[in-house]
């Protein structure tokens, strides 16, 4: 009987340091036993590095009978690596990884555009052994070692780290390979992105076992940051990036299609594993700017129960104010360099030009001359009063004939209505 003694974090440098053939026979074993340990340590995380750190020093007895080689690890336990948020090192070209990426990924590629092309083309034309001698043609050397120098960075930084490419195939196999034989090893995810993707999915067309309450309200109710405010919520005009309105474009763009999805899903499948039996969505069109809600979820939404929330002509007048005037000013600020007076500018302008048409032409002169005069106290003489004045025209001449007119076909789903205030007693009964 042969007693090893590992300490957290002593693992890769014991695993990589040259040792004779008994001594690499032990630490194989470990290896394999510590893996087989750690899956019934946690039925979760599923993550052995991030173990391997976080356990109390471990003494481990083992016959030198049992020792066998070491095996590439593989697992597709996609709901344990989602809700513990596990980093993932996505092996995919950048330009597949801009298209959509499961949420807490890092594109560190394996082959470049150029490259992963040329290898697609060397596999179409010749076949499987000739891409992949051509990817080790063009990934040798130096350019390998930077590529698996990244990839031990992440790890140092994100040990329970996991890797994948498109389908778990041979880029992903490659890789973990590679860091294997570094003195690294990494779990790869089985299926890689194609089937988480395809997991997210359906987690967004699944029953579920939420009651979705749909908070509503005239605009300027503040009802985004009372979605916040509740634990049991899902802001999807968080996750779009967008406020859902003619006015609701953010400085930073909105994520694609694909990656909104992913985060609604993400949020959704979190949301399953809390207590509360009802989860709060703010009314939403289907369109959030140039995202559209997954037809199944919307229809779900537009079936639930509705809470409405009330307040004054003032009250709401402020609140756009401070949500599109002020708060917007201030991210143009920050993030729009030496033109950010202009862009502001051109961001309130052109939302107004978008609803034009529905305005009507005399409306929409007096609104807007409103706003240019607003725009020139604001940014000459740092007065924002004058943005009370278009703020008000346009909520009582439009946003509100538009929303009553909305609500007269949803009042069956009405449950509630009241102030934030009395929502917050409301909702902590029903929860």
């Amino acid at each position: 009987m042969t007693v090893c003694t590992i300490k957290p974090g002593s693992y890769r440098a014991f695993y990589s340091r040259p040792r004779n053939l008994a001594v690499h026979a032990i630490s194989i074993n470990l290896k394999v036993l510590g893996q087989r340990i750690l899956k019934c340590y946690t039925s979760y995380r599923l993550a052995l590095l991030d173990q391997w750190t976080r356990l109390p020093e471990l003494q481990i007895s083992l016959s030198l009978a049992d020792l066998v080689m070491t095996q590439l690890i593989e697992h597709s336990d996609y709901k344990a690596v989602i809700l513990a948020d596990t980093p993932l090192i996505d092996v995919r070209a950048p330009t597949e990884f801009s298209q959509g990426c499961i949420p807490g990924s890092q594109n560190l590629p394996l082959l470049f555009d150029s490259e992963r092309e040329a290898v697609g083309k060397a596999y179409k034309d010749a076949g499987q052994e000739a891409a992949i001698k051509l990817g080790h043609q063009l990934v040798s050397g130096d350019m390998r070692q930077q590529r698996i120098q990244q990839w031990v960075d992440f790890l140092a930084s994100n040990p329970d780290a996991m890797l994948l490419c498109f389908r778990g195939g041979l880029r992903s196999r490659i890789s973990q390979q590679w860091l294997e034989d570094a003195g690294c090893p990494i779990t790869r995810i089985s299926g890689g992105y194609k089937a988480m993707r395809r997991y997210l999915m359906s987690v967004l067309v699944a029953e579920n076992n939420k009651q979705f309450v749909i908070i509503g309200g005239k605009t300027g109710c503040d009802k985004t940051t009372l979605v916040n405010q509740l634990h049991n919520s899902i802001d999807l005009e968080g996750l779009a990036r967008h406020r859902g309105s003619a006015f609701g474009s953010r400085v930073h763009p909105q994520p694609n299609q694909v990656n909104f999805e992913n985060q609604m899903a993400l949020s959704l499948l979190k949301q399953q594993q809390r207590v509360e039996r009802t989860l709060f969505i703010e009314d939403e069109c289907r369109a959030i700017g140039s995202l559209a809600i997954p037809e199944l979820f919307y229809n779900k939404c537009q079936q639930a129960p509705l809470a409405v929330i009330e307040a004054s002509i003032e009250t709401r007048i402020n609140n756009i104010v401070q949500d599109y005037v002020l708060d917007n000013y201030q991210q143009f600020q920050i993030h729009s360099g030496d033109n950010y007076a202009e862009r502001f500018c051109k961001y309130l302008s052109g939302s107004l030009e978008k609803i034009k048409r529905r305005l009507g032409s005399e409306l929409y002169q007096e609104i807007n001359q409103d706003m240019v005069t607003a725009l020139n106290s604001h940014l000459k003489q740092d007065n924002t009063e004058g943005h009370r004045a278009w703020v008000s025209k346009l909520l009582q001449h439009y946003y509100d004939p538009m929303y009553e007119y909305q609500l007269d076909k949803k009042l069956h789903r009405i449950v509630f209505r009241g102030t934030i205030n009395e929502f917050h007693s409301w909702a902590t009964k029903i929860a």
